[in-house]
């Protein structure tokens, strides 16, 4: 492991149940009982449905490269591999249904995604709680994660809250907190709660969600080259689909590897405006390798292998991202008055203020009732409701080395210290 890499991360124990399940599993031959083949994974997709028709074959490359790093690399145990073919199968399906819906409906092409906002910015620096107080505000539609799983047929406004969908998207995403309870305390899943942009990508095959759930180096390998303008305008096909009979003002969407792609995304949606949330790059690292190893253990018994992720984990690599977003500001790669800066400090001390502001920042109204929903949803989810969620920062002199390779940064951005 490279120096600098955080090492304190150890394995969470298993609930007794998956403990006992994955036992048993380790004198089957789970691979047959439970393939991972991607013809078959495509034919049962097609049976499921009673459609052949996938799209672009843009997706066809990375779903074969994906399928098979999760065999050679992953090392999935019993459940985990349960797991994978469900989701695989999902997102397959998921593609199905979305051109057959376009195919007999071709006037949801003509859906104008008007001035989204996105939240943007390092993994755990408040992307999630700024994304969930934001959706309180009427004037933004959240693309939810039981709509971004099960999106067709299209969800309808006189039903989007009863749909029959949400309870079956709810039993599967709070799984991952039966399955691994410690991963409440890190994010919590459930069917209403808002979708990351990088998750709705699944079904494209080319994003870093996929990274963060298996261990699988060759297809982050493929993914550092891949065209991200391919997931992008696919994903903008899908806000299309999901708002043709429940309009939304202002898509609010969110996904902290917005920073890896932000040319990219101000490609596809022009007229975006970016909220670009900031904190301690060393207090949120040491978060980030703790949450990556607590979501490969879910589904695999390998032990975490830090060094396979070292743009995510050496400061060094880690501030030559955060650093190149400033070069694209400064060198008018991506539009600065576009981009709207939110300390991570500011929204724990002061939400209310600090929302204000960016409103200001933004050029829309804070109303009176978006206020009053954004304190009332506070006083229901005070921070640490599901558990405190705890990680190392490394020793004092590993700190202050790390502080200089984040100084321009910070300065940059006015981020404070937290330790």
């Amino acid at each position: 492991m490279s120096a600098g890499t955080p090492t304190g991360w150890t394995p969470p124990a298993r609930p007794d149940w998956l403990a006992k399940l994955n036992q048993e599993g380790r004198g089957m031959d789970i691979a047959s009982l439970v393939p991972l083949r991607a013809q078959e994974l495509l034919d049962t997709a097609m049976a499921n449905t009673g459609l052949s028709d996938f799209g672009k074959d843009e997706w066809r490359e990375p779903f074969e490269i994906l399928v098979k790093a999760i065999n050679e690399e992953a090392e999935l145990n019993l459940f985990g591999r349960l797991m994978t073919r469900s989701d695989l199968l999902i997102w397959l399906q998921e593609r199905l249904e979305i051109e057959e819906t376009y195919r007999r409906h071709p006037e949801i092409e003509d859906e104008i995604v008007d001035a989204p906002v996105f939240i943007v910015g390092q993994a755990r620096s408040g992307t999630s709680i700024l994304f969930e107080l934001l959706s309180q505000d009427g004037q933004f539609g959240v693309p939810t994660n039981w709509e971004i799983m099960f999106p067709c047929p299209p969800p309808e406004a006189a039903t989007y809250r009863s749909d029959p969908r949400i309870a079956k998207a709810q039993h599967l995403l709070t799984q991952w907190h039966r399955v691994a309870p410690s991963f409440l305390a890190m994010h919590e899943l459930g069917a209403s709660i808002p979708n990351e942009c990088k998750v709705a990508m699944n079904c494209t095959f080319v994003t870093d969600n996929l990274t963060g759930i298996f261990q699988i180096p060759s297809y982050y390998q493929w993914l550092t080259q891949a065209d991200l303008s391919v997931p992008y305008a696919y994903y903008k096909r899908m806000l299309k689909l999901l708002q043709w009979k429940n309009p939304r003002s202002h898509w609010l969407l969110k996904s902290p590897s917005h920073t890896e792609s932000l040319p990219v995304l101000f490609k596809v949606f022009p007229d975006a405006q970016v909220v670009y949330t900031h904190r301690d790059p060393i207090k949120a690292r040491a978060s980030v390798t703790n949450l990556l190893g607590t979501l490969y253990w879910m589904r695999s018994d390998k032990p975490f292998d830090a060094a396979a992720f070292e743009r995510l984990l050496t400061p060094e690599a880690y501030a030559h991202s955060l650093n190149r977003v400033i070069e694209q500001i400064e060198d008018g790669s991506i539009p600065r008055s576009r981009i709207h800066d939110l300390l991570f400090a500011d929204l724990m001390a002061q939400p209310q203020e600090t929302l204000a502001r960016l409103y200001q920042q933004m050029g829309l109204p804070f109303s009176e009732q978006a206020r009053s929903n954004v304190l009332s949803y506070l006083a229901e989810k005070p921070q640490g409701r599901f558990g405190q969620h705890q990680y190392s920062v490394g020793e004092r002199d590993q700190i202050a080395r790390e502080r200089e390779i984040f100084a321009r940064y910070q300065h940059f951005h006015h981020v404070p210290d937290e330790l």
